[in-house]
């Protein structure tokens, strides 16, 4: 796999700072251009006798036949964005769903309805929608469409409507994977190695999720601990005239390492801590995938050996088995389609996200 793509030469004979060696390379092109674009932003507090919640507003400009405007203005809140998950997921049980923000985001870190709680959400529930947009089959969801377009009395009309039959046959598969124990029989190759793959990668992901928190703690003590020094030097400097200039000479070069500073952890809980923390819930939304998967199969094996059990009613489990198979073909074939292009996103925000922490740790130095 090729991460990067040199596009420059360098000259042995010409001086090159570490940054501009980063500069020097690019990545591959992004997706292609879209005819949908969605944006999340303004978000305000609403205060009830019940509840304390925050609403977004949800801005959606497309050029589709089958929207009825060109632009829509909505407001949602968390748990519209929570349906809307679910009947994703409901739909479309084999393809991978974007991940959510959990209801309390960095617990522990921020306070909930604090500012940086609530932008940390914003940008999350921004990059959920637009994650769902650039997706080939997700894009064109009904349930979707009505998030994007309906005002709020007509949304909340629509979430109170009954299960349709995708979810009816969602609880039928969940209602016989339950009876079923042990794994299947007959799973392909190709299901085992993605599981196998994504044990591994959990693992991974979620080493390098704490590493970085506590890089990020590490790196939030030391600035709040060398930040005191700058006035206290200062303040000395006024006492001590022989060493005066030295001292503010200091306090001068304390301030530059905590501007630095600053802004290195900025390109931390900016860009490295989401992107992990995404892929972290990704790892878990992959696990459940392959597990829906292995349910559809089970529910086939399960009438399989029902057939071979029967002598009567032949011809009635051989046109159920035939339809399961086609659903359990179907299934596969979502997934794998789906697995490979996760795979390449994934490849290409870890490239680029690795890429701006290195860039921006060179920047800190040469500060």
């Amino acid at each position: 796999d090729t991460s990067l793509t040199e596009v420059n030469s360098f000259s042995p004979s010409v001086p090159i700072s570490p940054s501009s060696m980063i500069n020097q390379y690019k990545f591959e092109d992004g997706p292609e251009l879209r005819d949908l674009f969605i944006t999340v932003d303004d978000p305000e507090s609403h205060i009830t006798a019940i509840e304390t919640f925050i609403t977004y507003r949800v801005v959606t400009k497309t050029t589709r036949g089958e929207f009825d405007s060109s632009e829509y203005e909505v407001r949602r809140r968390y748990q519209d964005f929570l349906w809307l998950k679910s009947k994703l997921e409901e739909a479309h049980p084999t393809l991978i769903i974007p991940p959510l923000p959990e209801k309390f985001i960095m617990k522990g870190m921020v306070e909930r309805f604090s500012d940086e709680f609530i932008e940390t959400r914003r940008k999350a529930l921004h990059k959920f929608l637009n994650r769902i947009a650039d997706h080939p089959t997700l894009t064109f969801n009904e349930d979707f469409k009505i998030f994007l377009t309906a005002q709020a009395w007509e949304l909340s009309s629509h979430k109170k409507q009954g299960p349709g039959l995708l979810s009816r046959m969602g609880q039928t598969i969940r209602a016989v994977a339950s009876s079923v124990r042990g794994a299947v029989k007959n799973r392909p190759e190709m299901f085992t190695d993605m599981n196998n793959y994504m044990e591994t990668f959990s693992q991974k992901i979620n080493l390098l999720d704490k590493i970085a928190h506590r890089i990020y703690k590490e790196e939030r003590d030391y600035f709040n601990e060398m930040k005191e020094y700058g006035p206290i030097h200062t303040l000395w400097s006024a006492s001590e005239e022989d060493i005066a200039d030295s001292l503010k000479g200091i306090a001068g070069c304390i301030d530059c390492c905590c501007r630095a500073t600053e802004k290195r952890m900025a390109g931390l809980s900016e860009h490295l801590l989401p992107i992990l923390h995404e892929y972290v819930l990704y790892s878990e939304i992959l696990m459940g995938v392959l597990k829906r998967r292995d349910q559809i199969q089970g529910e086939l094996e399960c009438k399989v050996d029902a057939l071979a059990s029967k002598k009567t009613e032949k011809d009635l489990f051989s046109e159920e088995i035939g339809k399961l198979e086609d659903k359990v073909e179907r299934a596969n074939n979502a997934l794998k389609a789906d697995w490979d292009r996760w795979k390449q996103n994934m490849q290409w925000d870890m490239r680029s996200t690795f890429a701006n922490v290195a860039e921006n740790n060179l920047r800190y130095y040469e500060e």
